[in-house]
């Protein structure tokens, strides 16, 4: 369509990746159908599945952990640099300022994806939506 400008990049949160894994029929094909220069990973998403991850059993966690490294290896892994910070210190006070402060790794989560002037994939709308110009988009409800 005419005027409307589609953001350069999908950024996924944590939960879009955990629902991919667990083969969500809504989130699977949808993933599929992008192409890896399309997907960005904030490091600070990478951060919490590795955590995650490795709280698990060797056993368990080695092939996720593998699965997960397939996955990033060809998508953007987004650092967290200075603008990210000057973004993420902004946000947190507008929002505490409002009383309606989010969860800290959400805060960098969201400046990401602010200053890559992308869509935020998550199922987490309710919280991320108090940012200020982030574009969301949940694609695990129907």
């Amino acid at each position: 369509m005419a005027g409307i400008r589609r953001p350069a990049m999908l950024i996924l949160d944590s939960n879009t990746i955990s629902y991919y894994f667990r083969g969500d029929s809504r989130v699977v094909p949808r993933l599929q159908a992008l192409a890896p220069a399309d997907i960005g990973v904030p490091a600070i998403v990478e951060y919490e599945l590795r955590y995650g991850l490795l709280r698990l059993p060797p056993e368990a966690a080695n092939p996720r952990l593998a699965a997960l490294a397939a996955l990033l290896r060809p998508v953007q892994v987004l650092p967290f640099d200075s603008e990210c910070a000057e973004l993420a210190a902004r946000i947190r006070v507008d929002l505490e300022a409002v009383g309606a402060p989010i969860g800290p790794h959400d805060t960098l989560i969201a400046a990401t994806a602010l200053r890559h002037q992308a869509m935020l994939v998550t199922r987490n709308i309710r919280e991320f939506a108090r940012v200020p110009g982030l574009q969301c988009v949940n694609w695990h409800d129907p």
